[in-house]
């Protein structure tokens, strides 16, 4: 039988080297959104599909082309998340969060499935973190979360992004827009492709975020979407930017801004880098008025954004931002033969309990090779314990640095503290 040894297309594995740059993002992000009150919240994998037909878009190229859709055992239409604002969005109405105080603010880490032509910086299975914020109507929500986004990076010491500002206007002026580029594009229609003649008549803002290289020169020359919005949208869109100059964040507009996923309305914004090749946003977001309602709620304003885990680790490697060194092993506590590997395992769980990486045997080394073994852990100490060290009831603690030695008590407790009042001042502030 053949070993399967490669992991599905489009996909990797985080290994233990890796893991902790991971964590560091991770954890970096959501207390970040714990100083804007954001608190996590966790949502399934997979949801119906009609969730994402209905908000997402059956125009987009998510819904069209890259969903992961199956039927389940009860012959019910299942889709893996291609994204996480629709699955927290259904998460906040079905669980009456709105009943509370407003506006409700959560973040998450998710992991996400697009059937897309894996490339740096976009796989077929991707990691976001992101935020949403319903309740609140004013550019100033719209504002807070785009300076949490910043706040973000900044943390992180990500350099040189740039911030594109757009608005694509309510469903009332966009439907103005709407036909000003069926105008447009209906005298191009032999060039479009073959999915962009459908979006043509449901939904032809849909033709200016098609990946196909016809598709996208026609775009360059179509009407404009800030010529079309109302006084409404307008005011909203300036009253953003007043609130972003008030704060000191740089932007630029980008009238070409139109996101990939028809719930949006009004604001949308991307941060882009030019550092790691064609995928080049880090975070996309803006404003989803009507998506709640879509959903079978009342009418919620809502903002928030989207960030991918794997370009930000593509931007932070190539502007080599640093990341927290990993703590090494605190102890290897080597023994020979059985009566010493118990006493061994005994100390090592009185030091985990205290909060040291302690290490012993699993292997049944040689004390040479026990010791070779400590010293590809990077472990800051080391001992070995044998029938010496038992009958007298100590041990000499070797610092692998310098090769100094302490001798220790074996008695559980007094070798912990002994270990934590003498030898481990230096690192017991990290390590506790």
């Amino acid at each position: 039988m053949a070993i399967l040894t490669n992991a599905p297309r489009g996909t990797q594995d985080v290994l233990p080297g890796q893991s902790g740059r991971w964590q560091y993002v991770e954890q970096t992000a959501l207390d970040t959104a714990r100083l804007f009150g954001f608190s996590e919240i966790r949502v399934p994998t997979f949801e119906h599909t009609e969730l994402f037909n209905r908000s997402v878009g059956d125009t987009t190229d998510v819904v069209q082309k890259e969903m992961y859709t199956f039927l389940d055992k009860g012959n019910r239409s299942i889709t893996l998340r291609p994204e996480g604002t629709a699955g927290v969005m259904r998460a906040i109405l079905q669980n009456s969060l709105l009943s509370g105080a407003l506006p409700v603010k959560v973040s998450y880490l998710v992991n996400c499935f697009r059937y897309e032509k894996p490339q740096a910086g976009r796989l077929r299975e991707f990691h976001q973190f992101g935020v949403e914020m319903a309740g609140a109507a004013s550019p100033a929500a719209d504002a807070q979360v785009i300076a949490l986004a910043k706040a973000v990076f900044d943390a992180l010491g990500i350099q040189g992004l740039a911030l594109e500002l757009n608005s694509i206007g309510c469903p009332t002026c966009r439907a103005d827009y709407h036909r000003a580029l069926k105008d447009y594009f209906a005298s191009h229609v032999e060039e479009l492709c073959p999915t962009c003649r459908e979006r043509l008549e449901k939904n032809p803002m849909r033709i200016l975020d098609c990946k196909n290289p016809e598709c996208a020169q026609l775009a360059k020359g179509a009407p404009v979407v800030l010529d079309y919005i109302c006084d409404d949208c307008r005011e909203h869109f300036e009253g953003l930017k007043r609130q972003l100059d008030a704060m000191g964040i740089a932007y630029q507009v980008n009238p070409t801004i139109v996101r990939g996923l028809d719930y949006y309305t009004r604001t949308v914004f991307e941060f882009v880098t030019t550092g790691i090749g064609a995928q080049g946003t880090v975070c996309g977001g803006g404003r989803y008025d009507g998506l709640i309602q879509m959903l079978g709620g009342a009418p919620t304003p809502s903002v928030g954004f989207a960030m991918g885990l794997e370009r930000l680790l593509l931007v932070m490697d190539q502007q080599g931002c640093p990341f927290p060194e990993q703590a090494p092993c605190t102890i290897y506590i080597g023994s020979l033969g059985e009566q010493a590997g118990l006493k061994a395992a005994q100390l090592c769980a009185g030091l985990r309990a205290e909060g040291f990486w302690a290490e012993c045997d699993t292997m049944g080394r040689s004390a040479k090779a026990q010791m070779k073994y400590a010293d590809k852990l990077g472990a800051k100490f080391s001992c070995i314990l044998g029938e010496n060290e038992l009958n007298q009831g100590v041990a000499q603690v070797k610092r692998m640095d310098n090769g100094s030695t302490a001798q220790v008590a074996l008695e559980p407790e007094a070798f912990v503290q002994h270990l934590y009042h003498n030898t481990f001042e230096e690192i017991a502030e990290t390590a506790l």
